[in-house]
């Protein structure tokens, strides 16, 4: 059920693509907000499915679903997926009025949303790079935390409409700096579970009560986001939720690329990015982040 509620502001006219486990919702949460959508999905019967349940309208094309819009969110797979949506004559570009934003929440590179930027400006558009925390529990309950790059003009129109979904929408500087500080945030997960995995594991052999434990540490200093939600799904072994290792380390891959880049030291960050490549070598690629701990017992 939605408990979500959303600030009165003027409807607008939007589309959003890609409806996968982020984008269904976010998508959903604009409509609930009063705003007239229509989506786009690779597979149409998902887009036909969302409009069973949330109205608007579903588009063929990218193109096509972009036509008319004020603002075009955007939350795909990658750089490929996403230029492959933006460029082109089906592309979303092709289909924008001038002056319309397009936001894209993929987590991407940093280079491709610099790239996309100047391609929009030279076309008379705006483009924010746009990435999300929060996971799909975030998205379905409206709550994301939104990490932009781009002008701070279009980002003044886009902040208010984003927040049908989010809890917080930020701009941390110009083209690519969103994705940017989506790479720092992915970083710190990674360290953050990694030590969680040992911590449990530890405390498991020593013979301890791992969730009496953990609610007596999560009271102190040790306390995090990861320790308070996947802490004790951690303890029971089960990995059938959240974010997936296979996404994960399509994130620190970018994250790792991007430092050979500018020149940055990330030896933990590459150290469970490899504790990743051993799980799924097990089979583990849609489990949970958090079964980092397998690798442990």
């Amino acid at each position: 059920m939605n408990t979500k509620s959303y600030e009165p502001i003027a409807s607008q006219t939007v589309a959003f693509l890609g409806l996968g486990v982020m984008g269904y919702p976010m998508a959903g949460h604009l409509a609930r907000a009063g705003h007239e959508v229509t989506v786009y999905n690779r597979t149409a019967a998902k887009a036909e499915a969302w409009t069973r349940e949330f109205g608007g309208r579903s588009a063929a094309t990218p193109r096509e679903a972009a036509g008319g819009a004020d603002i075009v969110f955007c939350c795909v797979g990658n750089d490929d997926d996403l230029r492959s949506v933006v460029m082109g004559g089906n592309g979303a570009f092709a289909g924008m009025k001038p002056g319309a934003i397009f936001v894209d929440h993929t987590t991407a590179s940093a280079e491709v949303a610099r790239e996309l930027a100047a391609e929009a400006r030279g076309r008379g558009l705006n483009f924010i790079d746009a990435p999300v925390s929060g996971g799909n529990l975030g998205a379905i309950n409206g709550v994301l935390t939104v990490m932009c790059g781009g002008d701070a003009a279009a980002f003044a129109q886009v902040q208010p409409v984003a927040m049908a979904f989010a809890k917080a929408v930020t701009l941390l500087g110009d083209s690519g700096a969103g994705q940017l500080a989506k790479m720092v945030n992915q970083i710190c997960i990674a360290g953050l579970v990694q030590g969680l995995a040992e911590a449990i594991a530890f405390g498991q052999k020593a013979g301890l009560d791992m969730k009496a434990v953990l609610g007596v540490i999560g009271k102190g200093a040790a306390q995090s986001w990861q320790m308070d939600n996947r802490g004790p799904t951690m303890v029971d072994d089960k990995f059938d939720f959240g974010f997936a290792v296979d996404w994960m380390r399509k994130d620190l891959g970018l994250c790792l690329e991007e430092a050979r880049r500018n020149g940055s030291r990330l030896p933990v960050t590459a150290l469970v990015d490899q504790f990743y490549a051993d799980l799924q070598a097990e089979g583990g690629g849609r489990w949970d982040t958090s079964s980092l701990v397998r690798r442990l017992k």
